[in-house]
């Protein structure tokens, strides 16, 4: 049996950040950073890259890196008196010493738990205290798992409310050769129309201009299909309802300092979010959200995935 370092490798990546790495045996791997707890690469067992990164990101904290998987807490965009997406992203997560139990018949070797706790400093702008845990795992298979848990930890009797997201950058050949599966007749709210409410028509999500919408009570599980490069994304998610699909397009690219103007052709967020209906934590309560992404030959999807391979219990 090889040694348990083959799986996780903690290391330094740009600009000297810590970072971990999971691989598993037959090639696929991930790369999180302890800056924001952020999954910043995700390749299969060919060494492709599934997740986008900008050539323009910046690895300066506190500032967010541009791509990967952003962890959105205590608040999703700009609905709420914080900065946008909250501030979880932009702080420094500890390896978790006393990670929550996992079921013991996972074969899951490579995963790390990552923590982030209330600070002094934030508790003046956001007066709560948290534990926030993440747990990134990287399956057998090349599947990518996040699972949050967050509790609770005031001490003075009061609740809090939070929206959260996995904010997910896709890595696309070609966004109008992409379309998006499972969100068909749902309603959503149209951030670039003031959040009004519309119902989505027609087929599967197309793109050929700027989108951010934000779907409400979605399925469990969403495809992208990049047809391109005959791949499928499939989203699986736990607790997390809404949807959210945005692509800056052209002019908004060119207004991003950490983005390149054409990147917005070979990306797409496609993200796993609760935030029409914030959560809300008594004293001692948690909460607990999951994410599932695997990536697949196109023609294993649309409507033939195996129904029973649901969620696992991990």
């Amino acid at each position: 049996m090889a040694s348990e370092n083959v799986y996780v490798e903690h290391c330094k990546g740009v600009n000297g950040l810590d970072k971990v790495i999971l691989r598993e045996i037959r090639g696929c791997s991930a790369e999180v950073y302890l800056d924001g707890g952020q999954v910043t690469s995700w390749k299969n067992e060919f060494r492709e890259q599934l997740l986008f990164l900008s050539s323009k990101a910046t690895f300066k904290p506190p500032n967010a890196i541009r791509g990967g998987i952003q962890i959105c807490f205590p608040q999703f965009g700009t609905i709420g008196s914080l900065e946008q997406h909250g501030f979880a992203r932009n702080r420094l997560w500890s390896v978790d010493p006393d990670p929550p139990p996992f079921p013991a018949n996972t074969s899951h070797r490579a995963f790390i738990d990552l923590i982030l706790r209330h600070s002094e400093e934030e508790v003046k702008i956001w007066p709560h205290r948290y534990e926030c845990r993440l747990r990134v795992a990287l399956g057998p298979g090349g599947d990518l798992m996040l699972t949050s848990r967050i509790r609770n930890t005031n001490t003075d009797g009061k609740s809090f409310t939070f929206t959260f997201a996995y904010h997910t950058y896709f890595s696309v050949t070609d966004i109008s050769e992409v379309r998006v599966e499972g969100l068909e007749t749902l309603d959503y709210l149209d951030n670039l129309k003031n959040r009004e409410r519309f119902t989505e028509q027609g087929d599967a999500l197309t793109f050929e201009s700027e989108v951010d919408k934000v779907y409400l009570s979605t399925p469990t599980k969403i495809a992208i299909l990049d047809h391109e490069r005959k791949r499928t994304f499939v989203l699986r998610k736990d607790g997390l309802p809404d949807a959210v699909v945005w692509n800056p397009w052209d002019k908004k690219a060119k207004a991003m300092a950490d983005f390149g103007d054409d990147e917005f052709k070979h990306m797409l967020c496609v993200t796993a979010a609760c935030v029409e209906k914030p959560i809300i934590l008594k004293p001692g309560e948690e909460w607990k959200g999951r994410l599932e992404i695997s990536a697949v030959p196109s023609s294993y999807c649309s409507g033939q995935l195996d129904p029973r391979r649901i969620f696992r219990s991990n």
